[in-house]
This record gives structure tokens, sequence and C-alpha cells, in this order.
């Protein structure tokens, strides 16, 4: 079988998920950071300044926790830049393949159900199969030596862990729904309101208060989809409401998340973001099963059919499950790093590269209107 460049990516994403970037990353990472149990922990930097004539001064270690400013000697005032630790060049890496993986899931995905007939083809199936393919990646890893060490949960860890892996796998069969039924663009700029869907959960029903600010920024947020919706070419109701289920089940999620992770023990049981992600991913491919049963099992000796005389099918079906299982985890991985406010910032920077670049490959509409929207 000819291997594409498409494919070398995908192998590459998928490994580097695995094995913590090996190679030429995994010795800059491991400048940078220490792992301990899968979950990163920073490592304080130690800076040797200079005096204007190039004679070393004595070291000083920069305490991360307090944040104080370092104090040079030789007659020269701390640039701002030098304040802070040493550029994480491994931290960089993360977001390049988090970035790129999502990228390369949101063109495969559409293309496997644009093989699968669009509209009227089998898009739960398809979620469904990409959980899976992400299911069978995570045992692997738990079989393959050297790769990664299988958690310890109990049956009452599992128990919890349901309602965050059934609120996952609706926001992925949703997300997949609405790429299906309209533009991969309409769906990301629409699926860019989840924050609004958070603010509204947390305040209502979580009981965790949102700060002035951030009922502030909601506005902007939601005037950007409005004005991405407005010109849309391929608009579509349908497209539209499963966007909002998929960001209604994305902040349940998150909220249960939190409360999970709360829980006495659990996270040295899971033993890394890594196993946390594979059980979540198990157990959301589980739960499809039924749904895909119920909305699509008459059909699915058709979708059988379609997968063998159709490699376009089953080739873009298994790349978008190993790039959606491995940017969210590098994902995970990389937000665990950065403060809230980064994580907003990539969040929009991810998805305007997302809307702009699929866009270009797939051919869909791109008005200037839409772009302001988008951004």
């Amino acid at each position: 079988m000819k291997v594409t460049p498409l494919a070398l990516i995908t192998i590459f994403a998928a490994t580097s998920s695995a094995f913590g970037l090996n190679g030429a990353a995994q010795s800059v990472l491991k400048s940078t950071t220490q792992s301990v149990g899968g979950f990163a922990k920073k490592s304080p930097a130690m800076v040797q300044p200079v005096d204007i004539q190039g004679n070393r001064l004595n070291s000083v270690a920069l305490n991360e926790a307090s944040g104080d400013a370092m104090d040079v000697r030789g007659g020269a005032a701390a640039p701002a830049a030098e304040k802070g630790a040493p550029i994480d060049i491994g931290l960089i890496i993360y977001f390049g393949l988090w970035y790129l993986g999502n990228y390369y899931y949101n063109i495969t995905n559409k293309l496997a159900l644009n093989a699968a007939g669009g509209k009227t083809g089998f898009p739960m199936a398809i979620s469904g199969l990409q959980l899976g393919v992400g299911a069978l990646y995570g045992i692997f890893l738990w079989l393959a030596p050297d790769a990664r060490g299988k958690p310890k949960v109990t049956k009452e860890d599992l128990v919890k862990m349901i309602p965050v892996a059934f609120c996952f796998m609706g926001a992925h069969s949703a997300s997949v729904f609405a790429m299906g039924m309209g533009a991969v663009s309409f769906a990301q700029i629409v699926k860019a309101a989840e924050p609004a869907f958070a603010a509204v959960l947390a305040q209502f029903v979580y009981g965790k208060p949102v700060s002035k600010a951030k009922w502030l920024c909601l506005p902007i947020v939601i005037g950007g989809v409005v004005l991405a919706s407005v010109k849309e070419l391929d608009f579509a109701w349908s497209a539209l409401i499963s966007a909002c289920i998929a960001n209604t089940f994305a902040a349940v999620k998150g909220n249960e998340n939190k409360k999970l992770m709360e829980t006495a023990g659990l996270k040295e049981r899971i033993g890394s973001i890594g196993n946390q992600f594979a059980l979540t991913t198990i157990m959301a491919f589980l739960f499809s099963l039924p749904i895909i049963a119920i909305q699509e099992g008459s059909r699915i000796g058709e979708f059988w059919q379609l997968c063998k005389t159709s490699p376009a099918v089953w080739q873009n079906l298994i790349a978008s499950g190993l790039w959606f299982y491995g940017y969210n985890e590098v994902a995970t991985m990389t937000l665990k790093k950065t403060g809230a406010v980064t994580q907003s910032v990539a969040n929009t920077a991810k998805r305007v590269i997302v809307i702009v670049g699929v866009a270009l490959v797939l051919g869909e509409s791109l008005s200037p209107i839409k772009l302001i929207g988008c951004s």
C-alpha cells in the first residue's frame, strides 16, 4: 500500500503522543520539564547573569512560585523578558502538534463524512468508530512494552467517570454531525461560543460565580457567531443545533471533570493524563454503540459495503480517529502547563487556523463577514 505524507504525519503524531516525543524533542522536553506519573512538573530555571564586561556574576535561581524579578548587578537593569523562565521549547512543540493534529483531524473527518454520503450518510457510525480507533490505540499503549503504565482504578472510580465519558461522547458525536450537515468552518465558528455555554452552566447549574469580565466577553463571542452565520452559504439549522448541543455537552464535561478530579487519590490511581484520556475514550466508545444501533443500525450493512468498496471511507476514518485521539491528548498535556488566559487565546488561535486552512483545502466559503465573525 502506498504510504502518503499524510499517513506519515499521522503515525508521527500518534507515536509522539504515546512516547512523549521521543528523540530530539524528548531531550528538549526533559530539559524543561520533569515527568511525574505522566503529569508535567516544571523545574526551576537557573540563570547565570554577566556584567557589561562579560564577567559572570553569582547564579540566581528563579522562583516560579513567587515570580520575583531577577536582581542583575553590574550597572544594567534587567530587561522585562528576563524576569521569567527561558522559552519552553517543549511547550512550543506541544502547541505545534496540537494545532497540526486538529487541522488534519478536521480535514480527514470531513473527507470521511463526504465519502460516506455527506448529509445523508453515517455521522454517528463515523464518530463512534473514531472513538473506537482511539480506544484501540489507548489499549495498545498499555500492552506495548515501555510505552505507558496501566491505571489502577477501581469500579467506583469508573462509575464516577461515567458523566465525563458520556458527555465526551455526546460532544464528539454532535460535532461530527454538525460538520457533516454543513461547512467545517461554520461548525467551528459556532463551537467557538462554547465559553458562553460554560459560563451559563457554571453560574446557574454548578453554582460557581462567573466574573463580570467573562460575562462582558460573551456578547463579543456570540456576536461573532451571529456575524459568521449571516452570510454562511452552507448554513443549515441542523448544523447550528448540533454544534450547540456539542457546546452544551463540552461545557458539562468540563465542570464534571473538575468534580471528578477532586476525588481523593484518583489522580494517583489513574497514573497520568494519557491514562485518563484513554479511559474516557474507551468508555465513550462503549456509550456510542447503542446510539449507533438506534440511529443507523438499520443501515449498517450499507455502511459496511461503503467501507469495502470505497477506500476513502475507511482510510480517512482511521486517520481521523488517530488524529482526534492524538491531538486531544497533546492538547490536554499542553493546557496542564498553561494558564486560563493562555488556554483561551490558544483555542481562539487554533480555531482561526483551522477555519481558514480547512476552508482553503476543501473549497468552503470564506466571505469577509465570516472572517470578521471568526476573529
